[in-house]
């Protein structure tokens, strides 16, 4: 990072917050380099929501945010020059613009490094940490790009967070129990998009609990294990994909007020403990 005028980062529309790394927040202050706070997915995300973290970033010293689907090219073309912004002193051939893009894994690093680039250079797949290695790459004469693996950071702070990053694939299954993170998902979507789940599966909402969702689509979809008993762990994934495919439509699992209020949370019960 030592010879980058300006980090990308790239998280998820859907939950920016808690798809940031926070080594890559606390390397770019080390080395007070502006970043600019790519909000990639923005396609799945609640439009809504995601206007507000652009506003809540872009008022932060040495942040800019913008929105973009890393498929679409006329918006991943904006990035190069939004960092020369950002960097105004790095310009002309003998001053070149040096770019570092960053982020956890699946977050769309490699599908928005081809786009940008204009051909495969990096290998994609639905799967976390498909990018094995560092690259360089010149854009033109004046501008370089270096693309990073997809790093998590040692330890998940809250668990709303790995729930959350579960949902969104940016952590492997090996890692996480899909009928929790299912229910999870459920949960949140009752409480901010309980319409979205009367229109893909038919379900009257009221009363229900993340875990009667997950049933309630085990029999709807006609999911049984041998003895006619309801196959959760089907309905779980069936719950997740859409979510993860769009199907639920645009739904963001995170905004500036809910990240405020689950921070107050954790803050609050802090206090209460060590009291």
């Amino acid at each position: 990072m030592a010879i980058t005028d300006v980090v990308i980062e790239v998280v998820d529309a859907r939950l920016p917050e808690a798809s940031t790394n926070p080594l890559v927040h606390e390397l770019r202050l080390q080395r007070q380099r502006p970043c600019l706070k790519v909000l990639n997915k923005s396609d799945l995300a609640d439009p809504v929501s995601t206007r507000e973290w652009i506003a809540w970033y872009d008022r932060q010293p040495g942040i800019r945010a913008v929105a973009v689907s890393s498929r679409n090219a006329g918006e991943v073309a904006r990035l190069p020059g939004l960092c020369q912004e950002l960097a105004a002193h790095r310009h002309g051939n003998t001053k070149p613009l040096r770019m570092m893009i960053m982020g956890i894994p699946n977050v769309g690093k490699s599908t928005l490094m081809n786009t940008l680039v204009g051909r495969r250079i990096a290998k994609v797949g639905d799967e976390p940490a498909v990018t094995k290695s560092q690259q360089s790459h010149q854009l033109n004469a004046r501008q370089w790009i270096t693309d990073t693996p997809g790093l998590m950071w040692p330890k998940i702070e809250h668990d709303s967070d790995g729930y959350m990053l579960a949902a969104s694939h940016a952590i492997g299954r090996n890692a996480v129990i899909d009928e929790e993170v299912a229910m999870f998902l459920a949960e949140l979507l009752l409480a901010r998009y309980p319409e979205r789940l009367n229109q893909r599966y038919g379900l009257t909402v009221d009363g229900l609990d993340g875990a009667a969702v997950v049933e309630r689509i085990a029999h709807r979809r006609a999911m049984r294990r041998r003895g006619g008993e309801p196959d959760l762990e089907k309905a779980s994934m069936a719950l997740l994909q859409d979510y993860r495919d769009g199907k639920l439509g645009r739904i963001s699992l995170e905004a500036p007020q809910t990240r405020r209020a689950m921070l107050a949370d954790v803050e609050r019960d802090a206090g209460e403990t060590a009291n």
